[in-house]
């Protein structure tokens, strides 16, 4: 995926733009910022698929065993979230199916 972003009439993609702003990958800053970045991620998908199913937070933490401000933190991307709690969450809360691929 490439975005581009005119700077002084320089067009630079996207990756370009995170190397400026966070360094390059592998660097401390840019690896917190990719962190960061899928938390978001991971907090949107779940956000969507949690309103699909016509559940509040509080109906998703009461079917997990969870709180109600874990799940506002997970999906505001602020809270970091072990794997057996993301499947408890989609799986158990969610009735639906999490698969994970490695690319």
């Amino acid at each position: 995926m490439k975005e581009l972003k005119r700077s002084k009439n320089k067009i630079m993609d996207w990756n370009d733009h995170l190397d400026k702003k966070y360094g390059k990958v592998g660097t401390e800053s840019r690896t917190e910022f990719e962190r960061k970045a899928q938390a978001f991620v991971i907090g949107e998908l779940l956000k969507e698929e949690r309103l699909k199913a016509n559940l509040t937070q509080e109906d998703l933490a009461e079917k997990t065993g969870t709180k109600r401000s874990y799940i506002s933190r997970i999906e505001n991307g602020r809270a970091d979230i072990q794997l057996s709690t993301l499947f408890k969450l989609i799986e158990q809360g969610l009735n639906r199916k999490l698969e994970l691929y490695i690319r």
